[in-house]
């Protein structure tokens, strides 16, 4: 009863006091005015998006213009950056197409010319031709992009013209998602579907600090837009030259995993290590060694060898860039005149995640009736020709046909400096390999 008349006064108090001023309360105010602001953006912002559908060839090159050719429907979006008709758009949204029909928030329709597409970031750009200027966007900086501010995208999700989203900014710097070779997405909540490829994403103040490009299926709230200072930078490259010319290491890396981490003396883990130096490119010019841990290239620190394609990738040929590296516990800093970044891709083959198993191979040295079989171009080394099912060299992805270069660090070209090694190391000490596998090298530790 006692707990009734308690919850009875306070009902009399509070409801009046409630019911006095709903409308005209401080918060309700600053609500409408925060509404008043995003209605204002999206109107602002909404007549730069544009609608993308392909006009791939039907028949082949060299048929009439405009015959033999047709449209795929709600391909996806992009966004004009300038009045003069440049468009941005995802490379994947124009893909295999010979042209683009660009539909503009005046219910117009242009058929637009590819200029040229990267799809190593997944960026292209469109011209339309116009007799009139166009609401053209412009890019923000996306360095200054903070994890929970607000964000606008906008697009076509099947179909749907120039639908708008809020959300916020929900990671930065994400990589490793496998969508396109240079990856540094921005994460956002804002609601992005089948569509908005190609679409901006903008900021508070209505520059665009993101071009959307993807989803992860079946999930919710999880997008990625590819930021505008690496869309701006590509864009520019396309638009005056036609195609990215990219800054060229000549390294081969891989992650610096903690027991290689602890092997090359590395306290804090930090770093990418340099499995392979391509003789006579700028790292080797440079001095730079199988073994060094990159640390550092210009003032931008190092954790991925993703980070570091990237990176390398955003400077100019010809360009000297200052690289640091720790070689023996020693901290160099080594100045490297970058080359061209050659069109095909050189990856280095990367072991699985180590385990700590007991070791179990079978080596011998390089025959020819052993290079023959294993179609090996080196006929020198020390070859595994076996590998044991549950050891530390099977469980570090170590395979038939590699060929083992170096241990800690000394190069075996004869099986008698092999067994020297071997026999020098102590009960539990770990082993650091250097294999050769397809002309690709890479590091190991072993631990027996």
């Amino acid at each position: 009863m006692r707990l009734i008349v308690i919850a009875a006064v306070i009902l009399s108090v509070s409801v009046p006091a409630f019911a006095s001023a709903p409308l005209e309360s401080k918060g309700l105010q600053l609500l409408e005015e925060i509404q008043e602001a995003i209605s204002h953006l999206a109107e602002h912002v909404t007549p730069t998006v544009v609608g993308v559908s392909t006009i791939r060839q039907l028949s082949s090159p060299g048929s009439i213009p405009r015959q033999g050719r047709f449209k795929v429907p709600g391909s996806g979006s992009g966004v004009v950056i300038h009045e003069d008709g440049y468009i941005v758009t995802n490379n994947h949204v124009i893909s295999n197409g010979v042209e683009a029909e660009v539909h503009f928030s005046d219910q117009s329709t242009l058929v637009a010319e590819i200029v040229a597409q990267d799809p190593d970031t997944d960026l292209a750009l469109l011209k339309v031709e116009t007799d009139h200027k166009l609401p053209s966007a412009t890019f923000g900086d996306s360095s200054t992009v903070k994890v929970g501010q607000w964000v606008l995208a906008v697009g076509n999700p099947f179909g749907l013209d120039r639908t708008v989203t809020l959300g916020v900014v929900s990671g930065i710097g994400r990589e490793n998602m496998n969508l396109s070779r240079y990856e540094n997405f921005i994460q956002t909540d804002a609601s992005i579907n089948p569509g908005n490829s190609g679409g901006p994403l903008f900021n508070l103040r209505g520059e665009v600090i993101g071009i959307n490009t993807a989803i992860i299926n079946l999930a919710q709230g999880i997008g990625f837009a590819i930021p505008s200072n690496m869309a701006s930078r590509i864009i520019e490259q396309l638009k005056t030259g036609g195609k990215v010319v990219r800054g060229w290491l000549g390294v081969g890396i891989q992650p610096l995993t903690p027991q290689l981490a602890e092997k090359f003396g590395v306290p804090d883990g930090k770093g990418v290590l340099v499995n392979e130096v391509f003789p006579g490119d700028p790292a080797d010019q440079a001095g730079i060694q199988s073994g060094d841990i990159m640390t550092q290239i210009g003032n931008e620190r190092l954790e991925s060898p993703n980070q570091l394609s990237r990176v390398v990738a955003g400077f100019s040929p010809d360009e000297t860039v200052m690289v640091h590296v720790i070689r023996d516990g020693t901290l160099l800093r080594l100045p490297v005149l970058l080359g061209v970044k050659e069109e095909h891709p050189i990856v280095a083959s990367l072991p699985p995640t180590a385990a700590e198993v007991d070791l179990g191979i079978d080596v011998s040295p390089i025959t020819g009736e052993l290079a023959e079989q294993f179609s090996l171009e080196q006929t020198t080394g020390i070859l595994v020709v076996q590998v044991v099912q549950g050891s530390a060299a099977y469980a570090e992805g170590l395979r038939k046909g590699d060929i083992i270069r170096e241990v800690n660090r000394v190069e075996v070209p004869t099986m008698r400096k092999f067994r020297d090694i071997l026999e020098a190391i102590h009960p539990g000490e770990t082993i650091l390999l250097r294999i050769l596998r397809e002309s690709k090298a890479f590091f190991v530790v072993l631990k027996p």
